[in-house]
């Protein structure tokens, strides 16, 4: 339900923006919503068969590579101090998902399928940043809508073909309307970044976001965070710091 109301967002917000619609960015921004779309259903598959100790960590690890890959792929050159500082984060965020055990008694065993799983996981969700960098600047929040509607798409694509589609009534429909809301901040966030930086930082700074997960689970749920994620939030400040004066 997030999706489309967060598509309708976003279509009333680059209305009053404005912005050229081009066919570069109508491709650019369906290819990240599609990408967008199976990196979170292969995620959640992943986490609901597979230890969450190996697969959040590893998701994040290939979300952060992938776009640092193409950036260097298509000639970007960070200087020495924000190369350092990708490294650093790729440490942090690491850290930061890291879990200790799942909660269920179920034992969950990092399979092959849940390899593959995880890997096309990480793999799409750091593509789909690679990709809605290539849109043109003059196009504003254009592709972004492009983007929401073809994750929808799919989503409810995907709902139907295995019978789980059901519209949500009461808190879990107030729930979706205040992830709606929260997901078009946070991908007009993406899109400013992206365009405002190489691809190679940006997308690492990004990747940054289970520290914020982290820290207001501490401050709203009053959850106790283990003490590699607190090391982990640490060293993602430092990576900030450097990335950005480097």
């Amino acid at each position: 339900m997030s999706y489309p109301v967060a598509g309708v967002l976003l279509t009333v917000m680059a209305c009053v923006v404005g912005g050229q619609v081009s066919s570069t960015a109508v491709l650019w921004g369906v290819l990240c919503g599609v990408l967008q779309a199976f990196g979170i259903w292969w995620f959640y598959a992943a986490l609901g068969s597979g230890p969450i100790s190996v697969v959040s960590p590893l998701t994040a690890i290939l979300v952060s590579a992938g776009p640092i890959a193409v950036g260097v792929a298509m000639g970007e050159r960070p200087s020495g101090l924000a190369i350092a500082g990708i490294g650093l984060a790729l440490v942090a965020v690491t850290l930061v998902s890291a879990q200790a055990t799942d909660e269920d008694e179920t034992p969950h065993r990092f399979t092959a399928k849940v390899a593959w799983l995880t890997v096309g996981s990480g793999l799409t969700f750091g593509l789909s940043f690679a990709v809605i960098h290539q849109v043109p600047h003059d196009a504003k929040l254009w592709p972004l809508v492009f983007a929401r509607f073809a994750a929808t798409a799919v989503v409810m694509l995907a709902a139907v073909a295995t019978r789980n589609f059901a519209l949500p009534r009461g808190l879990p429909l107030k729930l979706a309307l205040v992830a709606a809301a929260l997901d078009v901040i946070a991908n007009v966030g993406m899109l400013l970044a992206l365009q405002a930086s190489m691809l190679s930082l940006a997308s690492v700074l990004i990747s940054l976001y289970p520290a914020a997960t982290v820290a207001l689970a501490m401050v709203v749920l009053k959850e106790r965070v283990r003490a590699w994620q607190a090391v982990g939030m640490a060293l993602a400040l430092g990576s900030v710091a450097m990335i950005a004066a480097g």
